[in-house]
C-alpha cells in the first residue's frame, strides 16, 4: 500500500509518526485545506508530467498552476500530464494522494516550484487521499530528495 511505503521511507527521517491520517478526504487542494485548517496555498501538490527520462514531478503552492512557457524554458520539453494509470505506475501512489516520497520509479525526478518558499511549513499529501504531514520547506526539500527550485507556476 502507498501509504505504508510513504510510512516506512519518513521513518528513515524519524518523521514517520507525524503523518495525520485524516477523516475526510483531502484528494484536492479545497478539501485537504478545509481538512486540515490551513489556506489553500499551504498545500503541497505534486504534479506529475512526462520527461524523456521518466516522470517528472513538481511540488507547487496549493494556489498556483504549471506556467507552460516557464516550463519549457525550464526543463526544455512541453508540459505533459501523466495519465493517472501512469501517475500510480511511476509515482507508485494515486491520484489523489501523490507526493514525493517512497517513488516506485528511480527515474521520477522532483523540483519544488518558488512558490513553497513564502511559508515556513506545508501540508503534501503522504500517498493516499486522507493522509497528510505538517513539514518545513527545508524538511521537504530535503525528504523529496529534490534535485532543486523552479519557477514553472503563475497565479491560479
Amino acid at each position: 500500500m502507498s501509504v505504508e511505503a510513504v510510512r516506512d521511507y519518513l521513518q528513515s527521517f524519524d518523521l514517520d509518526s507525524q503523518i495525520l491520517t485524516l477523516d475526510q478526504s483531502s484528494a484536492t487542494v479545497e478539501l485537504a485545506s478545509k481538512a486540515l485548517g490551513v489556506i489553500p496555498a499551504q498545500i503541497a501538490k505534486t504534479l506529475s508530467f512526462q520527461a524523456a527520462q521518466g516522470c517528472l514531478l513538481v511540488v507547487t503552492a496549493g494556489d498556483r498552476k504549471i506556467d507552460n512557457a516557464k516550463f519549457k524554458s525550464a526543463f526544455g520539453c512541453k508540459a505533459k500530464m501523466l495519465s493517472p494509470d501512469q501517475v500510480l505506475e511511476l509515482t507508485g501512489h494515486p491520484v489523489g494522494g501523490v507526493c514525493p516520497f517512497a517513488l516506485a520509479s528511480d527515474n521520477a525526478q522532483v523540483y519544488l516550484d518558488e512558490s513553497l518558499r513564502r511559508f515556513e511549513v506545508v501540508y503534501p499529501a503522504c500517498g493516499s487521499s486522507n493522509t497528510a504531514i505538517k513539514l518545513t520547506i527545508e524538511q521537504l526539500f530535503i525528504t523529496s530528495n529534490a534535485k532543486g527550485w523552479v519557477d514553472v507556476c503563475k497565479e491560479i
